[in-house]
């Protein structure tokens, strides 16, 4: 489906890393040139906010406690050429007000500790989290926006793509603005073999049953908010729920077909 050919010498993966780090290094430079030039100007007056988050996580995964607390940092910038979103920083190509082509980099995958596992699982191998750098547009309209992502693992932990197709709206009411969100995720079956299948090798060692998966398409639903409780104190808050297809759930490390996350987070504007 969404899947990249490969390349006969240099492959997708490499080339889409090479092209996004390319991108986060030079678009400050190319940001005056005439093909830019319908672009929002650069604003001296961008806030940055610094806080701090709490995150619940609701895992997938077949574990003795399927809910994982976290506190983590977070921060907020845009200044129409450079942005950071929570876990998410990037440098735009194209940003006028309706379109918005970004290059960008952020945490991606999941997390699975064989120590928290319940039974067989627990002989499993660790999955790790990873970083994952691709391209994003955006297309602003009065119903709300369009956006188009594509990323690629860039620490080589499952070495897969992933690609995400969001529509977005904002409503603002007074202090409070919320952004809801709703589309589908695309992991091909790379990033799956990493993170829901189970090799050989592990199944012969533990007893569990040898598993492998195929690309896979999940919806997802998100919403966020952000109160601002005066000039410099802001609230944020942000429920995203994700569904696990069977090639993910059919995963003998798999006993749910939701995955949700709650995050609560207070803000500090500079």
């Amino acid at each position: 489906m969404f899947r990249l050919a490969a390349l006969p010498s240099i492959s997708t993966r490499t080339m889409l890393n090479t092209f996004t780090a390319t991108t986060l290094l030079c678009v400050a430079s190319m940001s005056n040139a005439a093909l830019f030039e319908d672009n929002l100007p650069t604003d001296p007056d961008a806030v940055l906010s610094v806080g701090v988050n709490a995150m619940s996580v609701k895992s997938a995964y077949d574990l003795e406690d399927d809910t994982e607390i976290n506190v983590l940092p977070g921060a907020f910038y845009d200044n129409n050429l450079f942005y950071i979103r929570g876990a998410q920083a990037g440098a735009y190509v194209i940003n006028n007000r309706e379109n918005q082509l970004s290059a960008y980099v952020k945490l991606a995958g999941s997390e699975f500790d064989p120590d928290d596992a319940t039974d067989e699982l627990a002989g499993l191998d660790e999955r790790k989290s990873s970083a994952e750098a691709g391209l994003s547009y955006q297309r602003n309209t009065s119903l709300g926006a369009i956006r188009a992502q594509i990323g690629a693992d860039v620490l080589d932990r499952s070495g897969g793509n992933t690609a995400r197709l969001t529509y977005l709206a904002r409503i603002t009411k007074g202090n409070l603005t919320v952004y809801p969100s709703i589309g589908f995720e695309y992991h091909d079956d790379d990033y799956n073999e990493y993170y829901y299948g189970v090799s050989d090798e592990e199944s012969a060692e533990t007893g569990v049953d040898a598993y492998r998966s195929d690309a896979s398409l999940n919806p997802y639903v998100s919403v966020s908010a952000n109160y601002d409780f005066n000039e410099k104190w802001a609230g944020f808050f942000n429920q995203s729920v994700s569904y696990l297809p069977n090639e993910q759930y059919d995963s003998p490390m798999v006993d749910s077909r939701v995955e949700a996350a709650t995050t609560l987070g207070l803000l500090y504007k500079f």
